[in-house]
């Protein structure tokens, strides 16, 4: 058999380009921001994940700039040998007093911390619960530490004790979960998790990566919304949504980053990240600080959209994050209101299968501290167009399951 042979059979694209509905590598003109240029068009962005809006901030720009002329385009090397910059150092000890953790260590990418973090911290002889809605990078973490994974059920406290009660007392447990769900835009029940990882003797780790700079009264995210930073043992979190930037990060005791940093293979083997990626996160965590307003500002924009589509009667699922999912359950109709929506200058996202299960496709649509009402009307209008006079109906199996 040859190993092409799934490439040379792989038709799904074909078939949706064919049908002029394929959604995605829409490439951009102009720089990230609430308003862009997409191939050739004026597209309002609720598709991103640039919450605070710092992406197009001046100081973040000229941070970036002034890396480059300082330490070049790159670190040639890994953290471990020749790639560590004293400007590394200065962004962990930053975002260390920031979070109110002992250390921080960073990574390439959000997507590779998670990888490295978990294949360190748990081996063989351990035992990781996972909430079945987390990132897909979890996951693959947990695939790359060898230990035993069980999944419990979305948010279902009752299934995760009943899995805590199954594992043997000689054996490490991690409780790992998603902050904020990023298809969903919901909550993980933090103090719950909290409370049965005392019980049971487990750890805890929290990817707070949509959760970082939305939530808490300093933007320190899902720990602090909770109240709960001393008991979260390891938060995990990106550059690339509020700080702006590229790569990843581990928060935790000193001597839990110590181990990481000597032991994870994805850490060790990879380059660091680039001089204009540090400063830029650098400047971005630093306006943070200083204007912890942007917080309630982008819960507040989120807000007055949630209420415009509700009010033009758009099936919206609930949600506390600044990301609002559209129903639409049918991977085609998922496909043709984006397309339908990027025509008339909405930007959005389609999640379907294998992202979501089966006939529970919807659209991710997500917001930034700095969108305006006007602009937010404007989308509003036109996401009520799309759905009233240009997409079929749904079924009444569908519109069942809204209701629910």
């Amino acid at each position: 058999m040859d190993l092409f042979e799934k490439c040379f059979n792989f038709d799904l694209v074909k078939k949706y380009k064919e049908e002029d509905i394929y959604p995605y590598f829409h490439y951009l003109e102009s720089g990230q921001d609430v308003v862009v240029n997409m191939e050739g068009k004026r597209v309002i962005m609720i598709g991103s994940n640039n919450y605070l809006g710092l992406t197009s901030h001046p100081e973040v720009i000229e941070a970036g700039i002034k890396a480059y002329e300082k330490y070049g385009s790159g670190c040639s090397g890994s953290r471990f040998l020749n790639g560590t910059l004293d400007l590394h150092i200065t962004l962990e000890k930053e975002l260390a007093e920031f979070l109110h953790k002992d250390a921080v260590m960073t990574f390439s990418t959000g997507f590779q911390s998670n990888l490295g973090i978990i294949s360190a911290i748990a081996g063989r002889n351990d035992v990781i619960l996972c909430d079945k809605e987390n990132h897909a990078s979890i996951y693959d973490g947990c695939r790359l530490s060898y230990a035993k994974m069980y999944r419990y059920e979305h948010n279902d406290m009752a299934d995760l004790e009943s899995q805590l009660q199954k594992i043997p007392a000689d054996k490490g447990i991690l409780i790992v979960t998603d902050g904020v769900f990023s298809m969903g835009g919901d909550l993980c029940k933090l103090p719950e998790i909290v409370a049965l990882a005392r019980k049971y003797g487990a750890r805890v780790m929290v990817d707070d990566a949509h959760g970082l700079g939305v939530f808490g009264e300093h933007g320190r995210g899902t720990a602090e919304h909770f109240g709960l930073e001393d008991e979260v043992d390891i938060i995990m979190g990106t550059f690339s949504k509020s700080l702006a930037s590229l790569g990843g990060f581990m928060a935790a005791k000193a001597e839990v980053i110590e181990y990481v940093k000597h032991t994870s293979r994805p850490f060790i083997f990879s380059a660091s990240i680039t001089p204009a990626n540090a400063a830029s996160a650098l400047a971005a965590l630093r306006i943070l600080k200083r204007e912890p307003e942007r917080v309630k500002n982008l819960l507040d924009i989120t807000d007055y959209m949630r209420n415009a589509l509700k009010t033009r009667n758009i099936p919206i699922r609930d949600s506390v994050a600044p990301i609002i999912p559209i129903n639409t359950y049918d991977d085609k109709r998922t496909f043709k209101a984006c397309k339908l929506l990027f025509e008339k200058g909405v930007y959005v996202n389609p999640v379907v299968s294998p992202a979501v299960a089966p006939g529970d496709a919807l659209i991710r649509t997500s917001y930034t501290a700095t969108h305006t009402k006007e602009l937010m009307d404007e989308a509003a209008d036109i996401i009520q167009d799309v759905f009233e006079n240009d997409l079929e109906p749904y079924s009444p199996t569908e519109q069942i399951l809204y209701n629910e």
